[in-house]
């Protein structure tokens, strides 16, 4: 614990943490309206939705799999006897 906090439960602890959460907040809040340009139709760029983008990943991820499975049942060697 710092030096300088106050002791928990105390009154000044309490608006110590009311002073930082509206700080916070206030910073986030600034961050996340530039975060909505990204989704914006002014934006550059490829416009694909998140079902396709949800559906192309679990896609890839299956054609990984799949060939890992190939992989092990036909690629293996041969043991020499």
């Amino acid at each position: 614990m710092a030096a300088g906090a106050p002791p928990r439960g105390s009154a000044a602890a309490a608006a110590s943490l009311r002073r930082r959460r509206t700080t916070s907040a206030g910073a986030a809040g600034g961050a996340g309206g530039n975060m909505l340009q990204f989704y914006t139709d002014d934006a550059p760029g490829l416009k694909i939705s998140p079902n396709v983008v949800l559906v192309m990943s679990i896609g890839f991820i299956a054609f990984v799999a799949i060939l890992h499975v190939i992989g092990k049942l036909y690629l293996v060697p041969k043991a020499s006897a």
